[in-house]
């Protein structure tokens, strides 16, 4: 039987680390604020909206891998059953 492949997809890969990238960007929103860089407003906003692309981007990642997963499985499955058909196995009687 095929070994599967558990590691997550490159654009999985990507996706996560884009949401790491915005939860940092959240995070880094307060040194901004005291920086005089940004006001209250303005951050408060900023803070949800990069909380929700964050989220938006995690679900993404994670369904992209399960996806990604599923089909791979099916693939293997697909190749272990034309195997055993070609090998004259069926309904546990194996002629060969």
């Amino acid at each position: 039987m095929p070994e599967l492949d558990q590691h997550p997809p490159l654009r999985s890969k990507i996706t996560g680390g884009l949401a790491a990238l915005a939860c940092a960007a959240c995070c880094a929103l307060p040194l901004l604020i005291a920086a005089g860089i940004l006001a209250g407003g303005t951050a408060a906003l900023l803070q949800q909206t990069l909380l929700a692309i964050a989220a938006g981007l995690v679900v993404l990642a994670l369904g992209m891998w399960w996806w990604d997963s599923r089909r791979a499985t099916a693939a293997a499955q697909t190749t272990t059953s034309k195997h055993a058909a070609g090998s004259g196995c069926t309904d546990g009687n194996c002629a060969c």
